[in-house]
């Protein structure tokens, strides 16, 4: 693994880790209680699927692995979003992981076009 892309996969498990600690600090009220599995699930799996795409085992493997990252992490941003319109959340935090969320989004999706574009 190169050491970008190992740099990549810890930087993925770090926001999964800070959006469990966001979502920890959350108020317990129904919106937040339906956002957060949403959030977490979505941040969890743009790291698990990024560090499936790291060891894929062809390159189609490794195109469709890195499209559910692309997917994980839009969803993850779309949330954070959510919570910032009704303004739920430490909007520092928040703001922050929105950042992290949208730059996440975009290395995935530019890996994706780029992987397809080889492929071809």
């Amino acid at each position: 693994m190169t050491p970008k892309a190992k740099a990549l996969q810890e930087r993925t498990r770090a926001f999964f880790v800070r959006v469990s600690r966001f979502c920890e600090s959350l108020p317990r009220t129904d919106p937040a209680r339906r956002v957060i599995p949403q959030l977490i699930d979505s941040a969890g799996s743009a790291s698990s699927n990024y560090n499936g795409a790291c060891r894929a085992r062809s390159k189609k493997e490794f195109i469709a692995k890195i499209g559910l990252c692309v997917e994980e992490a839009s969803e993850a941003l779309e949330w954070l979003r959510s919570l910032q319109d009704v303004n739920i959340g430490s909007p520092s935090e928040r703001d922050e992981l929105i950042d992290e969320a949208d730059q996440l989004t975009a290395i995935f999706s530019a890996s994706h076009k780029t992987a397809r574009r080889r492929n071809t």
